[in-house]
């Protein structure tokens, strides 16, 4: 024979919540569907733009003078090797793992850092290839800042682009996702560089044109986050 169960005291039974204001019926009544993100159609997009301005600036600043006389082996391996540097640490940053929303934070400080350390060593161990129209030094080093800030200023839009696709995405890792932004703005700035100063130089090489990479991933690193709100 089955027991009723004893009857919980008034006293003790859970509280009914409260009504629900008018106030926030109202706010709930505007929530909208909201579409996910789609992390490959982004990474074309940033891409495509990003390549597009690159080809720009060198169109307006013109292709080095010496080009058709480099060994083309040379000149394709250091070019594949800094539109590498700009695609790896943009797909770290801006596509996740399969089955979550949460970014590649670590893979993409990892490859920010390798850009940043890697290029300036590669300036240094592979000696730029050189020409008859080739430019053996510069008389000054602070002559060859101007390749710096022109590979910063080719950095700038991939950056921007970047940040604002992926605007309030980024619970976690927003700084380290920032810097390979910045590492992969300014790995393509180094490649727009290679086709455009016919400076053969070593130190220029390494230092001005490897330095871009490290310079827009700290810049980045710093003020992305706080500009753009990535979190």
């Amino acid at each position: 024979m089955s027991q009723e169960l004893p009857q919980m005291p008034a006293d003790l039974q859970a509280p009914r919540p409260p009504p629900l204001s008018a106030t926030l019926e109202a706010e709930l009544g505007k929530l909208q569907p909201v579409a996910p993100r789609q992390p490959m159609r982004q990474l074309a997009l940033l891409s495509l733009v990003s390549l597009i301005y690159a080809a720009a600036m060198l169109a307006m600043l013109a292709t080095r003078h010496d080009l058709g006389e480099l060994p083309m082996v040379w000149l394709a391996g250091v070019g594949l090797a800094w539109l590498a540097g700009f695609v790896l640490p943009m797909y770290f940053a801006m596509v996740p793992p399969d089955g979550t929303v949460l970014p590649r934070w670590k893979p993409a400080l990892i490859s920010a850092l390798a850009g940043s350390f890697g290029f300036v060593v590669l300036g240094f161990a592979i000696h730029p290839a050189s020409g008859t129209h080739s430019v053996a030094s510069v008389e000054h080093f602070t002559q060859g800042l101007g390749c710096l800030k022109m590979g910063c200023a080719t950095a700038l839009v991939p950056i921007v682009a970047g940040a604002l696709l992926l605007r309030g995405s980024l619970p976690v890792g927003s700084r380290a996702i920032a810097a390979a932004i910045g590492a992969g703005g300014g790995s393509l700035g180094g490649l727009m560089l290679h086709l455009h100063c016919p400076v053969t130089d070593t130190l220029h090489v390494a230092l001005m044109h490897g330095g871009v990479v490290g310079v827009a991933a700290l810049l980045s690193a710093l003020l992305v986050p706080r500009a753009t709100d990535l979190r």
